[in-house]
């Protein structure tokens, strides 16, 4: 029996609950990938256009690049307080998709247990409505069932893992931008001093 027809058996002598739980499960798996890779991508590029507008201020450069996050900033007069506000937007934009990934990692194992503990109750709901109480009988039955906690975690665990990975990303982004603003309000005062 292949892969497909014992999914498709699976499939089919499951509850609507656990279908809709293993549905659910599917939806978080292609969620927290899909947020890892455009996340990551757009992140890594953030990051070198950063990392080239530092470079730049501390090779001479008078002004910041027009691609930096604190370029709005360098508009006018510098401040500390302007330059926390441009790095607290940019700490937004690098850390979004966090919540997702975090309430997926958090929920899914839950979820999968549903699924579980339901096909349980189903299962033993069966077996008192006069049906044979063997060991044949309730041991694949409960083995299905324990199907949707393995899902659950399956989803779980790269869910966390791309939290974790997003997350550094993004703090090696934020310390390229900080940096920034440290040389911008150094060469205020440089200026200043003049």
């Amino acid at each position: 029996m292949g892969g497909i027809d014992l999914f498709l058996n699976y499939v089919q002598r499951s509850s609507f609950i656990t279908i809709i739980v293993l549905t659910w499960l599917s939806i978080y798996f292609i969620i927290s990938f899909t947020i890892l890779f455009s996340r990551m991508a757009g992140i890594g590029a953030w990051q070198k256009r950063e990392q080239s507008a530092l470079e730049a201020l501390l090779m001479g450069a008078k002004n910041i690049p027009n691609d930096s996050s604190l370029k709005k900033c360098a508009n006018g007069r510098i401040s500390k307080e302007k330059l926390n506000v441009c790095i607290s937007i940019a700490e937004r934009n690098a850390t979004s998709g966090l919540t997702w990934l975090s309430i997926i990692a958090s929920t899914s194992p839950f979820i999968g247990l549903f699924g579980t503990v339901v096909s349980i109750l189903e299962t033993f709901s069966q077996l008192g409505n006069g049906s044979s109480s063997s060991l044949g009988v309730i041991a694949p039955a409960i083995s299905e069932a324990l199907v949707a906690t393995g899902c659950g975690i399956f989803v779980a665990i790269p869910a966390y893992t791309f939290n974790l990975l997003i997350k550094r990303k993004a703090y090696e982004l934020m310390s390229v931008i900080e940096r920034q603003a440290d040389v911008m309000m150094a060469l205020k005062k440089d200026d200043e001093t003049l």
